[in-house]
């Protein structure tokens, strides 16, 4: 085996080992939302989008902290990182929020809604988060 396909096979590892945490971190990320959107739309009784944008902020918090050092294990600015994905988000809730008060207004489950935004979110964030947030960095984290 030569260097390059030495390069290729652990890029490859690199690249699944990353989907695999971020899909595990947003999982835990997609528990909290869920848990605390049926906090707020059942016990709370809030109307569907504050529920979601109380939930997903919740959620996304939690699942930056975790993926920047265990997935891309990034040394980067922590405050561009998050003002970067906050420009994912600033884009992704309206739309989102748009799109699932739409929904439930015609009588779709507010769960479905909510499971299909949860699963876009999980991939176009994981896109984003790899070629743009941590594009240049991953990996550059110091272990101490």
């Amino acid at each position: 085996m030569n260097k390059e396909d030495i390069n290729l096979k652990q890029d490859t590892h690199d690249n699944m080992m990353q989907m695999i945490k971020f899909t595990l971190f947003s999982i835990s990320a997609g528990v909290i939302q869920l848990l605390s959107f049926t906090l707020f739309f059942e016990i709370v009784k809030l109307i569907y989008w504050p529920s979601y944008l109380i939930a997903l902020t919740l959620s996304v918090l939690w699942n930056f902290t975790l993926n920047r050092k265990f997935t891309f294990k990034s040394a980067n600015n922590i405050p561009i990182a998050m003002t970067k994905v906050a420009f994912f988000y600033a884009i992704f809730t309206p739309l989102s929020t748009w799109w699932g008060d739409a929904l439930t207004k015609i009588n779709w489950n507010e769960y479905l809604v909510l499971g299909l935004t949860m699963v876009s979110n999980l991939i176009l964030e994981f896109l984003y988060t790899k070629y743009f947030v941590y594009r240049n960095s991953i990996n550059t984290a110091i272990k101490r």
